[in-house]
């Protein structure tokens, strides 16, 4: 594989050359120049746009490249630019995440996203385990990374909200995290704050729809409390399902938001109520330390 160094502005961290063969591997080999040093920097392997940051110092030989632990590690480093970084959560195996430096003090590692209806979000334990979508458009990061991103220490859970008239609302809870494939990836989350209501939480319902510390489900991995059948497949979608629900933002997309019928769709009760499938919606998470 060919790295070429993006020559932009500030950008370029090679010494004395342009292209450097190396290995595909989620470390990166480079030399930084000395004008780089203790810099975010670009690189470009093909389309692909990696950022990491040049050691502070020039060594005899090529560094291995750094990989922050999550958004707000690159946002903590100088970095301010929403984009795709690489992150390492806990010493396992790199990965790529969207991040989020400009919302609410920026750092927000997304991990999902809802806004056209180009990505089908009706999919298996498989697919929703190990995360589906393009990063930059409808995804899924997967159940697996986001236990690994909120595993350790306390963390915040964000939700950013849009209906179909330009309205715009958030939820935040200072506590959350995703338990392990083991235990089928439990969530925990409390002290809600924000404008669209809590939904995870509180149920305003007449029958059981608290999410919190609920397992989750998908259509293949029934693991919700309601007796009357299977909720993932009841509403086509994937969620962490109580009996069923109060919020449902992996549901269908629909361009029409109130034509569907009730429960229908990409749902936050306490927002918008059981009649209305919300135009956008995106989740994600920072280190509370």
């Amino acid at each position: 594989m060919i790295v070429i160094i993006d020559k932009g502005e500030g950008s370029y961290c090679m010494a004395d050359c342009t292209e450097y063969e190396h290995e595909l591997s989620p470390y990166l080999r480079v030399c930084c120049i000395i004008s780089n040093l203790g810099q975010t920097v670009r690189m470009r392997e093909g389309n692909k746009v990696t950022i990491f940051v040049c050691p502070g110092n020039r060594p005899d030989q090529c560094p291995s490249v750094t990989i922050l632990l999550d958004c707000k590690d690159w946002y903590n480093n100088g970095s301010t630019t929403n984009g795709l970084y690489n992150i390492n959560p806990d010493g396992g195996t790199p990965f790529t995440v969207y991040c989020d430096m400009e919302t609410d003090g920026g750092g927000w590692t997304v991990f999902q996203r809802r806004q056209d209806g180009s990505v089908d979000f009706y999919r298996n334990w498989t697919d929703y385990e190990n995360g589906f979508g393009d990063l930059t458009g409808e995804f899924w990061l997967g159940l697996s990374k986001i236990h690994r991103l909120t595993k350790e220490g306390s963390n915040t859970l964000r939700v950013d909200l849009g209906d179909f008239e330009g309205n715009t609302s958030y939820a935040n809870y200072s506590t959350f995290n995703v338990s392990d494939g083991s235990t089928e990836y439990i969530l925990t989350v409390g002290g809600y704050s924000g404008t669209a209501g809590d939904s995870l939480i509180e149920s305003n319902l007449d029958h059981p729809a608290i999410h919190n510390g609920m397992k989750f489900s998908t259509s293949d991995n029934d693991n919700d409390q309601y007796g009357g059948g299977h909720c993932a497949i009841l509403w086509n979608g994937a969620w962490w399902y109580d009996a069923c629900y109060q919020s449902h933002l992996n549901g269908p997309y629909y361009t029409n938001p109130t034509g569907n019928g009730q429960w229908r769709g990409i749902m936050w009760y306490d927002w918008k109520g059981y009649y209305y499938s919300l135009k956008f919606s995106e989740m994600k998470t920072h280190r509370n330390n």
